[in-house]
């Protein structure tokens, strides 16, 4: 991509963010600003919800898909390697006790299929 395109798809996207941020105001809604401690909720959201701990926000179900709930836990174990020494005190203990937990859960589901409950 040559910097010129670059530099027009970089405009375009601090204008596109500033508009909802800007609309977000006008509505009186919150416009929450990227965090890691979002990123990691979100994942970790995502990761209940395979495994059938919360309802699906699309279908209102709760629905278990384990290998999907695996592969959330070790992406974020594998973010939790890669900002090893970049993160706060409070980012990296979010970090680790939302994998301690859904750990925990996830070998509680799968201790219960095994049994088939």
């Amino acid at each position: 991509m040559n910097e010129e395109i670059k530099k027009k798809v970089d405009e375009d996207w601090k204008r596109q963010v500033e508009k909802e941020k800007q609309q977000s105001q006008e509505n009186r809604e919150t416009f929450h600003q990227p965090s890691f401690t979002i990123l990691v909720s979100s994942l970790s959201m995502q990761a209940m919800i395979a495994m059938g701990k919360l309802e699906s926000p699309v279908t209102g179900k709760k629905e278990e898909n384990l290998e999907q709930a695996r592969f959330l836990i070790d992406t974020l174990g594998i973010l939790k390697e890669k900002t090893q020494g970049n993160l706060t005190s409070e980012e990296e203990h979010f970090l680790e006790d939302s994998l301690f937990h859904l750990r925990m859960n996830y070998v509680e589901v799968q201790n219960l299929k095994n049994k088939g409950l």
